[in-house]
């Protein structure tokens, strides 16, 4: 019953996040003004605004005009909710959930901001920023100066990767890391470079051998950080405990 109420919470947590994704690049207010299709100008009613329901009972399309709604919006939302409360299942329900839930909630507006614009914003990760200080100075992590170690390595890692690669890697992708750094400490944040350069590579390649991405065509790198952190928090420590007993083993 509880993670149905998650999953419940989730998508309408979701629904709002497509808002700050979609407004704060645009330095727009979340709050107004209401939302309206963006073809016609149709300001939505509340039975419009329903996450996930109002997008299927509409069949996709706008009541005002019939153009078709982007599947993004309800995608999204849906995700927030199973993203939410599978949470509890992997972390527990310790103190170090809310640090799980905050990544989240980070990572989805991250990511509809990064598909429609190609920008992380720099207002979503100052407060962000206040939010895991908050959090890590009454959750630190083990030593307590892993979290500077990590943002030093993880602000560091990237900006050279941004240099080598000449405009390949955003400025927004650097101090994003710098974040995570904090929040995950060495170890975790470099895993989650390798996990998330490692999903680009794959997810790229594919792209392009179906040729739905062109060459030099730029992604937007923010799904893969997401997936490639949430991926080292959740299982790092035992994937790297994985691999040191396999080098031991076999030597």
């Amino acid at each position: 019953m509880i993670y149905s109420l998650i999953i419940i919470y989730g998508i309408i947590l979701g629904s709002f996040f497509n808002v700050v994704g979609l407004r704060v690049p645009l330095k727009q207010s979340i709050v107004t003004p209401r939302s309206a299709c963006p073809n016609c100008g149709h300001q939505l009613k509340p039975y419009e605004l329903i996450p996930v329901i109002s997008y299927l009972f509409q069949k996709g399309k706008c009541r005002g005009c019939q153009s078709r709604i982007s599947p993004i919006y309800p995608f999204f939302e849906l995700l927030t909710g199973i993203l939410l409360a599978t949470a509890p299942l992997v972390i527990g329900w310790s103190g170090e959930l809310l640090v799980a839930l905050t990544l989240i909630s980070m990572f989805i507006i991250i990511i509809v901001s990064d598909i429609h614009y190609m920008i992380i914003p720099d207002k979503i990760l100052i407060w962000f920023a206040g939010i895991f200080l908050l959090e890590r100075i009454f959750l630190p992590l083990s030593p307590w100066w892993d979290s500077l170690l990590g943002a030093i390595t993880g602000f560091t890692l990237l900006l050279v990767v941004a240099l080598v690669s000449k405009g390949g890697m955003g400025f927004g992708d650097v101090k994003l890391y710098a974040l995570l750094g904090f929040v995950l400490g060495l170890k975790l944040v470099l895993l989650s470079f390798f996990f998330s350069t490692l999903f680009g590579a794959v997810i790229g390649g594919l792209g392009l051998l179906f040729r739905i991405v062109k060459r030099r065509q730029p992604i937007p790198f923010g799904p893969f950080i997401a997936a490639g952190t949430l991926t080292a928090y959740y299982w790092g420590s035992e994937l790297i405990d994985l691999y040191l007993n396999f080098l031991y083993n076999g030597f």
